[in-house]
């Protein structure tokens, strides 16, 4: 089994650039996962791997060769090595390099009739769009799609903030043009988290197929999503303040959805 001891050493250091570039990402085609939890959730969720690494002072190899296919490659690392590459102490001394996979609409199937959707527009902060991608995971989502993306998804952030509910959940990306096309087509509802020409939330039907649309709290939704909704919705507050956490507001109507679907809360 092959060893890497040095920071120094090419392979590694063309893992730190998959962790900090998203060009090298699409470019080559991989991304790193850190964490025994978070790998798993991705073997689950069929992600094909191309190389586990492990800090054997963290972990046996014994237990490593037990967890994967022995068709990977494995690289047993040095702690210092581990180190340069993780981003938390608590990840068991695993690091995978997974190959990525296609966030294409096409993709996109669902299971039953009236599925229930999360689009988020134009999130910058990876630990917004982690959060949201774990509300999707609580309420099982059918899907969560990202519309006009500000980066790739598989920037090591949002994994690590999503605890690996980006692999738990169907994903797809596409402008927000693409999204309401997809959503017309498949004559799903949209209703749009705005203040403009908006009822209050809980008086909507969520029951039929539904998309809910949240955008970012500096600026919200864009026009598209304003003007094409089904119903503009808003979450009535009480405080001086007008609006909330994107995660926030985007689980306080999913959750109503799930509630009106016959979810006990």
């Amino acid at each position: 089994m092959k060893e890497i001891t040095s920071i120094q050493n090419a392979y590694i250091k063309n893992l730190l650039k998959l962790q900090e570039k998203s060009r090298e990402r699409k470019k080559q085609g991989l991304f790193l996962i850190e964490g025994k939890r978070e790998i798993s959730l991705a073997i689950e969720a069929n992600y094909e791997f191309d190389t586990i690494l492990f800090d054997s002072d963290l972990i046996s190899e014994q237990k490593v060769l037990t967890l994967f296919d022995s068709t990977i490659n494995y690289i047993k690392i040095s702690r210092e090595v581990y180190q340069k590459l993780a981003y938390r102490d608590s990840t068991e001394g695993l690091i995978a390099v997974a190959k990525s996979k296609d966030f294409s609409l096409k993709n996109i199937q669902f299971s039953n009739n009236y599925p229930l959707i999360l689009i988020a527009e134009s999130i910058e902060k990876p630990g917004n769009i982690g959060a949201l991608l774990r509300t999707a995971d609580a309420a099982k989502l059918d899907a969560v799609f990202i519309a006009n993306p500000k980066g790739d998804l598989y920037n090591t952030n949002i994994i690590r903030s999503s605890v690996g509910c980006l692999f738990t959940n169907q994903v797809a990306t596409g402008s927000s043009k693409e999204i309401i096309d997809f959503l017309r087509e498949k004559s799903i509802d949209i209703y749009s988290a705005t203040l403009q020409n908006s009822n209050e939330y809980y008086k909507e039907d969520y029951k039929k197929a539904t998309a809910i649309v949240v955008g970012t709290e500096a600026t919200g939704l864009s026009e598209i999503w304003r003007t094409e909704a089904t119903q503009n919705i808003n979450i009535p507050m009480q405080g001086k303040i007008d609006s909330m956490n994107v995660s926030v507001a985007a689980a306080i109507v999913i959750f109503e959805a799930k509630r009106q679907r016959g979810f006990k809360i």
